[in-house]
C-alpha cells in the first residue's frame, strides 16, 4: 500500500536522492547535461531544500511503499496571494512511474487546496516534457507559457498549467 506522508527535514535527504535518479532520465533528452547538473545543485542540494521550507512556504510530500520513497511532490498554498494552490515539483522514480503514484500525489495535494480554500491547483511544465500528457489525464488544461531566466545562461522554457478543484 503507498502512503502519503508530509517530509520533514530528515527526509531532505531522501527528496535530494530521489531528484539526482529521477531527473536524468526526465530531462536527458530536452536538457544538457550542463543545465541538468546546474537546476540540480540549485534545487536539490539540502540547504536550497531547507531554505524552499523555511523560506518560501512549499511544503514536501513523500510517496512511500513500505520502507521505499517512491517520488515527491511539494505545494504551496495561496500562491501569489491567490486561492491557488502551486505544485513546485512532482517527481517519481522511473521504477515508480505509471503506478499511480503521481495521480496520488497530486490528489492528495488537490485534498488539502481544498481544505484549504483553494479553488485551483497550478504547475508549470518544461513544454518538451512527455508528463504534459499525464497532467491533462489528471485535469490540467495548458493556460499560459513562460521563460524563465535562471541564471549561468539557463532558461526554463514551461507551459503553464492549471486544474480547478
Amino acid at each position: 500500500m503507498i502512503e502519503i506522508i508530509t517530509a520533514n527535514e530528515a527526509h531532505l535527504p531522501d527528496i535530494n536522492r530521489i531528484a539526482y535518479e529521477t531527473w536524468p532520465s526526465t530531462f536527458g533528452a530536452i536538457l544538457s547535461e550542463k543545465q541538468i547538473s546546474y537546476m540540480l545543485d540549485w534545487m536539490y542540494s539540502i540547504p536550497s531544500l531547507r531554505s524552499q521550507i523555511e523560506e518560501k512556504s512549499h511544503v514536501f510530500l513523500l510517496a512511500k511503499e513500505g520502507d521505499e520513497y517512491l517520488g515527491y511532490a511539494s505545494y504551496e498554498l495561496n500562491y501569489n496571494e491567490l486561492s491557488k494552490t502551486k505544485i513546485h515539483k512532482i517527481y517519481l522514480l522511473p521504477l515508480s512511474q505509471g503506478k499511480g503514484v503521481g495521480a496520488l500525489l497530486i490528489n492528495r495535494i488537490g485534498e488539502i487546496a481544498a481544505e484549504n480554500g483553494n479553488d485551483t491547483l497550478s504547475l508549470n511544465v518544461n513544454r518538451y516534457n512527455k508528463a504534459i500528457g499525464f497532467y491533462e489525464k489528471m485535469g490540467f488544461n495548458i493556460v499560459g507559457n513562460e521563460d524563465i531566466d535562471i541564471g549561468d545562461g539557463f532558461l526554463m522554457q514551461d507551459f503553464i498549467m492549471d486544474k480547478p478543484l
